[in-house]
């Protein structure tokens, strides 16, 4: 009888081959683009361009993904959030 382990990292997101979901669909978007490319241009070395591109393509998404921290952002939100007036004098400075 097969066992099937319960997936708990759900939290985490879709993941498809190894790729976050936005990740994924640029990569599909530049497999079907290369395609055309492939098509419409009766090349050997195009081809094989636009094969050793999608696989340098892959490996660089792959390394994005498994270290977030290559394009880390300042966070959307402040970490306080009031309704006080800003102001630029430091009153407990003087």
């Amino acid at each position: 009888m097969k066992k099937y382990e319960v997936y708990k990292n759900i939290r985490k997101g879709a993941v498809i081959f190894g790729l976050p979901l936005p990740l994924f669909a640029l990569l599909m978007i530049c497999v079907v683009a290369s395609l055309l490319v492939i098509i419409f241009s009766f090349s050997l070395a195009i081809i094989i361009g636009a094969l050793l591109f999608n696989g340098v393509l892959y490996t660089v998404l792959m390394r994005i993904s498994s270290n977030p921290r290559v394009f880390h952002i300042a966070r959307p939100f402040p970490k306080l959030i009031s309704n006080k007036k800003s102001s630029q004098f430091h009153y407990e400075e003087n």
